[in-house]
């Protein structure tokens, strides 16, 4: 597999404003690199092919005026996975740890313990964000409060990671959609990867099809705020009684927008939320 890699320099000073950007625009193929000692930055995308790419670059360049000249390159399957190395660290919540699949033969994971491994590709979510990392506790916390017999549903799956570690920690009925058919099948390939082959339904869908005619008792939603706004009725509409709405990829900044629009969608809910960083989530719990 070939794919093709468009990368321009940015200021140092503009690595926050350029990640906070790409998550209100949603613009998926695209990461941020950083060299802290020489004070170097970069704005990496990697697409299917070189029009997609320049395509790709030229939406996004108008934003970025700061950006030098982009290079083109094609990349080999090697070159594109191990872009993704310097990026993606062992981490932890609970019992529950989420590893870089090359890290398999050394890593040692501790008695009683479970390991959820992953080779992100092109998708988004390792856990290493902080939008994925709040999901991600908020799943651990609730497993651990309520047990593990609810039906899980993961909207945006990126790469898996939460539908995957419902998984892990025993719920039997998960399922995970994302509008992006490379998103989908980086997820199936991360489940063949813990041999959790069927144990999560992953699906294409948006927010329209993919909530469809379900009702979860744990619902988890990393996506900007705008489009969670868009869709909070959907999303409170496929909650269960007594069940659980996560929501993440919201600035803190964003949050007050995002709660009080959600509190309009599902009034008498409880709400609470935190904050990581420039990051935020809320949840929301649904009465019986």
């Amino acid at each position: 597999m070939s794919l093709t890699e468009i990368k321009a320099e940015i200021p140092a000073t503009a690595v926050e404003e350029t990640d906070v950007l790409l998550q209100e625009l949603g613009a998926e193929g695209w990461s941020l690199l950083e060299d802290a000692i020489a004070k170097r930055a970069w704005i990496v995308g990697v697409f299917a092919d070189e029009a997609t790419a320049r395509a790709a670059w030229v939406a996004l360049q108008p934003q970025l005026a700061s950006a030098s000249e982009p290079v083109v390159r094609l990349l080999a399957d090697q070159d594109w996975r191990d872009s993704y190395k310097a990026h993606f660290k062992a981490w932890r919540s609970g019992r529950l740890h989420w590893l870089p699949v090359w890290e398999r033969g050394t890593y040692v994971v501790p008695p009683g313990d479970v390991a959820l491994w992953l080779d992100p590709g092109l998708a988004f979510g390792t856990g290493n964000h902080e939008t994925t990392r709040l999901c991600c506790e908020r799943l651990v916390a609730y497993a651990a409060r309520h047990g593990t017999r609810g039906r899980v549903l993961d909207a945006g799956c990126g790469s898996g990671i939460l539908a995957l570690s419902a998984a892990l920690l025993g719920f039997a009925e998960v399922a995970g959609f994302d509008n992006d058919p490379e998103a989908v099948r980086v997820s199936q390939e991360n489940a063949a990867l813990n041999e959790r082959q069927g144990a999560v339904a992953f699906f294409v869908g948006d927010l329209v099809s993919g909530l469809a005619g379900r009702q979860a008792d744990l619902l988890l939603a990393n996506i900007q705020a705008d489009v969670l706004m868009r869709f909070a009725a959907g999303l409170v509409a496929a909650v269960a009684p007594g069940g659980v709405l996560v929501l993440s990829g919201i600035l803190a900044v964003e949050s007050g927008k995002v709660r009080q629009a959600f509190a309009g969608a599902a009034p008498g809910w409880a709400i609470e939320g935190r904050t990581l960083g420039e990051w935020s989530d809320l949840m929301l719990t649904r009465g019986r």
